[in-house]
């Protein structure tokens, strides 16, 4: 579990955004080659395009639930109803360790903004928040993974 955590971090300490981070850090796991995890991932990051809505991470865990669900699944209601329900145990379980998803909440400042970015770099929250959400999202996805493979 660790390690997917840190290969995920070190992504994100690489310049790749949170979600870029999430889901690359899969790449080998769903079979998909590394261009394709960061180019599909790319738009995500900041809470979506630094608008700061659902946290990166977050919605790079959603992409990886997806991908997993479409391998354990052939049709198509399965794998939308298998990747629903694992999102909203994702959500609930994120939810209990930082109490939003959403990114503003997470950052508690407006990335949008030169004095949200200068803010956010000089007090490190994308060390100190982000990355710990990108752990987080990890770990959760792998906890539901084999939950839900049994």
């Amino acid at each position: 579990m660790e390690r997917k955590a840190e290969k995920a971090i070190n992504y994100f300490k690489s310049g790749y955004n949170c979600a870029q981070s999430v889901v690359a850090a899969f790449k080998d796991d769903l079979g998909f080659d590394e261009n394709l995890a960061l180019e599909i991932s790319v738009g995500f990051g900041g809470g979506m395009g630094r608008l700061q809505e659902k946290c990166g991470a977050v919605t790079g865990a959603f992409m990886v639930m997806g991908l997993y669900s479409s391998k354990l699944h052939q049709d198509n209601i399965s794998r939308k109803n298998h990747s629903y329900a694992l999102i909203q145990q994702f959500d609930q379980k994120f939810r209990l360790i930082h109490h939003t998803t959403q990114c503003s909440e997470l950052l508690k400042c407006d990335l949008r903004s030169e004095d949200g970015h200068t803010f956010a770099v000089e007090n490190k929250l994308f060390e100190k928040v982000c990355e710990k959400c990108i752990a987080d999202a990890i770990g959760i996805v792998e906890e539901l993974a084999v939950l839900n493979h049994q």
